[in-house]
């Protein structure tokens, strides 16, 4: 079966082409592809395949197996996928995700994609939608104990749950050990991603963030759309900001006229391979 491994800011996946291979088990097969000692590496699987409804269909599995209904980073990889390999000839197509049809935009430089702008649609913050159990409608700075220790979080959802947090130090927080405890929660029933981020002026955050069923990755597309949105809601940043990740920047703006979120970053290939 031949591969390609691909990311965007460092959150690497595994990327097959569908309309020519078959895998009967996606899960499991994401398991063992995405296992960094025994595996490829990655932090996950990424399908491309037909789409009934749009130019393309992505369908995306972490790297426990589970199933991931969109990812920021992995969609303009999909971008870059398609035209790169000669799938499409369009610089503006459509891909279809568990959590609809998202269109792409396509910067290409000496006949390669570099960068893709994605409307990520309009973000959820109804508590029941997201999800996240609470008497609110809304998931506004609302206390939550991780650990001994009171956070507070905004709920959003991008086509995936998210909880964002704000912290003094990004880069010196214990990630890896909060992550997991607030991942499995009880008052997220879906599990949760967790943003923990700092505001550094109004047009620009640093985030990290630890994702449900992978861990801490160098970057989340949704998460930062979470991120800028959350700080919109808390009049913490203007509508247009820079997110600045482990792996790098991230542009996302909040048209809150047409309530829609866009997000411009790169994508880049690694290698291709044969499974």
């Amino acid at each position: 079966m031949e591969f390609t491994k691909m990311h965007g800011l460092g959150n690497d996946y595994v990327y097959v082409n569908c309309f020519r291979e078959t895998i009967d088990f996606p899960s499991e097969f994401a398991k063992r592809i995405s296992d960094r000692h025994f595996g490829i590496g990655s932090d996950g699987l990424v399908l491309i395949g037909p789409s009934s409804a749009a130019d393309f269909k992505m369908e995306m599995y972490n790297a426990d197996g589970s199933a991931a209904k969109m990812c920021g980073n992995g969609i303009r990889c999909v971008g870059k996928y398609v035209y790169d390999y000669g799938l499409t000839d369009k610089t503006e197509i459509t891909v279809e995700t568990e959590s609809g049809i998202k269109p792409l935009c396509l910067y290409v430089r000496n006949q390669k994609v570099e960068a893709v702008c994605v409307d990520m649609g309009a973000p959820r913050y109804n508590a029941h939608s997201i999800p996240i159990l609470s008497e609110k409608d809304m998931i506004i700075q609302e206390p939550i104990e991780i650990s001994g220790k009171v956070y507070r979080m905004t709920g959003i959802s991008m086509g995936n749950p998210h909880a964002v947090v704000y912290v003094e130090d990004v880069w010196d927080y214990p990630v890896k050990a909060i992550g997991p405890v607030f991942e499995m929660h009880p008052r997220f029933p879906e599990r949760i991603n967790v943003e923990f981020c700092k505001v550094i002026d109004r047009s620009h955050i640093e985030m990290r963030v630890w994702e449900r069923g992978t861990g801490e990755t160098c970057a989340c597309g949704t998460g930062a759309c979470a991120a800028a949105v959350s700080s919109v809601l808390n009049d913490l940043t203007d509508e247009e900001v820079t997110v600045t990740l482990l792996g790098g920047e991230l542009n996302v703006r909040w048209d809150r006229a047409v309530n829609r979120v866009y997000m411009t970053g790169p994508a880049a290939r690694v290698f291709d391979g044969v499974l």
